[in-house]
């Protein structure tokens, strides 16, 4: 009977272990164009407290599809608002957690232009082999190409050109591959590169396409992960903040509660 004894407090030991391990762990969709400061903030939330951020990347519709499909998520990061609003009206996760924490714009980038022309002269002449963007059936950023080619009532004369990526992460690579000569890609994807290589691309007038508020939601699965709201909070703190700017999104600054809610 002793022995029985301390065999169920040796395994109830163990699952509190693991329970506990599982409390200092929180999953995180997060759009694909978000991926070079995420990493940062990561870094730095995980330097404050004792837990692990486990991330997985994908374009927003993606991500929104395997949520409902069950994935593991306590947060989504989402690259527009209309996600983390679907996700809200499914019961999958808490209109009072939702914050803007990023708004994206779109730049058309030509990095092996070596003529006199402008990447926007080349869009307006038609003067290319294959223009990429982002699926606009998956991605926001994809959303704001084809609305610019609305406005210029290009998608007619260029559609037959288009190479389409499944995410802004995909589409910045056809571009910078050379596999196609110019692309829609995020303002922030450029941030890093020297200036030579910045200034070949045409920043699009914001009235061009519908506002890109990249906004984060708790999951319902993320609801008491302590770990997760601390995470919340912290992406609307100064220095997240100052992070996400230098990698060239503009901020809504916001005043979180104690439970992370805006």
């Amino acid at each position: 009977m002793t022995k029985c004894i301390k065999l169920l407090v040796a395994v109830c030991g163990l699952l509190a272990v693991e329970l506990a391990l599982a409390g200092n762990v929180t999953n995180v969709a997060v759009a694909s164009n978000f991926s070079a400061p995420m990493k940062e903030l990561v870094a730095e939330f995980e330097k404050q407290h004792s837990g692990r951020v486990r991330v997985s990347y994908a374009s927003s519709g993606k991500l929104f599809a395997q949520i409902n499909h069950g994935a593991p998520f306590d947060i989504m990061l989402s690259a527009d608002e209309k996600i983390p609003q679907q996700l809200v009206a499914k019961g999958l996760a808490d209109e009072a957690s939702r914050f803007t924490y990023a708004v994206g714009a779109i730049v058309l980038w030509a990095p092996n232009n070596e003529s006199s022309i402008t990447a926007a002269q080349q869009l307006l002449a038609t003067e290319f082999g294959k223009l990429a963007l982002a699926n606009p059936k998956h991605a926001p950023y994809g959303r704001a190409a084809l609305e610019t080619l609305e406005r210029l009532n290009l998608v007619d004369s260029t559609k037959t050109k288009w190479v389409t990526g499944e995410n802004i992460a995909q589409t910045y690579h056809f571009v910078s591959t050379g596999n196609a000569d110019i692309g829609f890609v995020a303002r922030s994807q450029l941030s890093a590169l020297e200036l030579a290589a910045r200034e070949s691309a045409w920043l699009v007038p914001v009235d061009y396409y519908a506002a890109i508020k990249q906004d984060a939601v708790l999951l319902r699965r993320g609801k008491h992960n302590k770990l997760a709201l601390e995470f919340l909070a912290f992406m609307q703190s100064a220095p997240a903040l100052e992070i996400i700017r230098k990698y060239g999104y503009d901020v809504i600054e916001t005043k979180p509660d104690a439970n992370g809610n805006a």
